[in-house]
């Protein structure tokens, strides 16, 4: 599954956003948005309105479109717009059973809405898009890189992931580009060889990354999740002035566990 982020602090961008994803051929059911702005929610939900499938009207769409979700410790609603399973939001630690596919879809998304807790409470909404399409996600990323937050400009520089051990935490060099394509693949296939074979503390060290596209900041994120899910934690270390600017710039500052440097980030799992 790739995965595109995009965070907002204006509801038209966001809306251009949708618009240029959906004219571009996106499926609807791949775009999730969250916010906390009932205005933004009304704004990007009339984009969104205007893709609906054969068979739904656009007043009815409405009524799927927009979804709220309650999410503890944000002080609030948080909207998730989307089509099909990506707009069945549920309560976050709701009781854990044999779930429909519909139930996994609210989880999932309640999840989301979790994660992304302190980007939201700074004001800004996100657009995510989930696909197993390499085409798609290609698409979405070049959307959201041009109408996002934290725009950057291009580079040629390759990537390189190294993997190095200190004790029982693991380190991981990031080189270069974390951007679609060879950047999220090296990094998926490092944290997937943490993650399989057991680790729980993992240093993202970014000091020689020199751009990070949407799909770079998805797969940071998927990186987080997957060390977290099994009872682990991700902390990214040694951030330069680009990384440091872009994640600021967003407000994902506020969702990752970030360290001056690696002797910090050490330190910080023994406390």
């Amino acid at each position: 599954m790739e995965t595109a982020i995009g965070v907002f602090d204006s509801p038209e961008r966001a809306k251009e956003a949708v618009r240029k994803l959906l004219a571009s051929k996106v499926p609807q059911d791949s775009v999730i948005f969250l916010t906390r702005s009932a205005t933004d929610a009304e704004v990007v939900g009339k984009e969104l309105s205007k893709g609906a499938v054969t068979g739904i009207t656009g007043a009815s769409m409405g009524a799927i479109a927009a979804s709220m979700l309650l999410v503890p410790g944000i002080g609030g609603i948080v909207f998730g717009l989307g089509l099909g399973a990506a707009t069945l939001v549920g309560m976050i630690g709701a009781e854990s059973h044999k779930a429909s596919a519909a139930e996994q879809a609210q989880k999932k998304q309640s999840e989301d809405a979790e994660f992304f807790r302190g980007v939201l409470k700074e004001g800004r909404s996100l657009i995510v898009v989930r696909t197993e399409s390499k085409e798609v996600a290609t698409t979405a990323s070049s959307v959201l890189d041009s109408l996002a937050l934290g725009k950057q400009p291009a580079t040629t520089s390759g990537s390189e992931t190294v993997i190095r051990k200190s004790e029982d935490i693991s380190i991981i060099d990031a080189r270069g580009k974390i951007a679609f394509g060879e950047g999220v693949t090296k990094l998926r296939e490092a944290i997937a060889n943490l993650s399989a074979s057991g680790c729980k503390k993992v240093i993202l060290n970014l000091n020689y990354v020199d751009y990070v596209d949407s799909s770079g900041m998805g797969e940071i994120v998927r990186s987080h999740m997957t060390i977290s899910k099994q009872g682990g934690q991700l902390k990214l270390s040694n951030l330069n002035k680009m990384v440091h600017e872009l994640l600021q710039a967003t407000a994902m500052n506020k969702v990752f566990d970030i360290q001056t440097d690696e002797e910090s980030a050490k330190r910080s799992f023994r406390v």
